[in-house]
């Protein structure tokens, strides 16, 4: 097994895995993909392309489809967590590991993310880093390698005997969170969350997945069920009635005015911090409890 591992969770994923399985093969990094029960040709482009595939029966969920590839990537000193939209540039790789020769100390790396427009995302906050404290947002991006308060989970180093000492992603997470919830538990592990410069990858922000019939409103469910679980997990205050109500006026207006967009963002939030707000159960509301 490789040093290095890349563990790509898929569903409906067909259209974007072709380039980035690509991009990981010229760097040199084998995969694992994980497909959450995909409707299209996920697996089967997936083992076109050389790689691992692990076929989950139902939809197990980003965290939990992420640590089944974890553990299966036995042998690899670090694994590379890679959404199905991101593509590593030219040398990207090489550049995570000699960065993380260099800064031992850190036990996650995430490369430079580019957007389509060409942006380079940086989020100078994290909802669960009160030790890195920016209450204004001030977004004043690094030059350089850089300690950071947060790393996004599209594409993500890590050390994979750590991620696994830690417990993974935090599995009572269907969807959202889930790598604000492993910086927070990495960085009180005493270990460090590095923003490495030169390695770069291109991420198509919300292509991972073909869009489906009601998928925007399960999507804002689930991140405001997991905002309000992540908040009172770590005793921070609970977000959901503030989100119910700044929502709920907007829900009930695009309802009057027929915007089905409008209705399932707004209504999605609304939904997923009431149940929030019930106690109930995210991974029931999928089949999986």
């Amino acid at each position: 097994m490789a040093d290095l591992v890349a563990v790509v969770v898929a569903h409906d994923s067909a259209d974007a895995l072709p380039g980035c399985l690509s991009a990981l093969a010229r760097e040199g990094v084998p995969a694992v993909v994980v497909d959450n029960a995909s409707r299209d040709a996920s697996a089967a482009v997936a083992e076109a392309a050389g790689a691992r595939v692990l076929r989950n029966p139902r939809n197990e969920g980003y965290g939990r489809a992420n640590n089944l590839g974890v553990r299966a990537a036995e042998g690899a000193r670090h694994v590379l967590i890679v959404n199905p939209d991101v593509r590593l540039r030219p040398g990207a790789a090489a550049a995570l590991r000699v960065a993380a020769a260099a800064w031992p100390d850190a036990a996650l790396l995430a490369p430079r993310i580019v957007e389509p427009d060409g942006r380079f995302f940086y989020q100078p906050r994290s909802l669960l880093a009160p030790y890195l404290t920016n209450p204004r947002g001030r977004r004043d991006p690094p030059s350089g390698d850089a300690c950071a308060p947060f790393l996004s989970g599209a594409c993500l180093m890590v050390e994979r005997a750590l991620f696994l000492d830690l417990g993974g992603f935090d599995e009572a997470i269907f969807l959202f969170y889930e790598d604000d919830d492993l910086c927070r538990r990495v960085a009180e592990a005493g270990r460090a969350l590095v923003h490495v410069h030169g390695a770069e990858a291109e991420h198509g922000r919300g292509r991972s997945s073909a869009p489906r019939r009601g998928s925007v409103f399960r999507s804002r469910w689930h991140q405001a069920w997991s905002r309000a679980y992540v908040s009172r997990k770590y005793g921070l205050p609970d977000p959901s009635l503030p989100t119910m109500l700044v929502n709920l006026p907007k829900a009930a207006l695009a309802a009057l005015a027929l915007r089905r967009a409008g209705f399932e963002r707004y209504g999605g939030s609304v939904a997923g911090a009431w149940a929030a707000w019930r106690g109930a159960d995210a991974l029931r509301r999928e089949g999986l409890s």
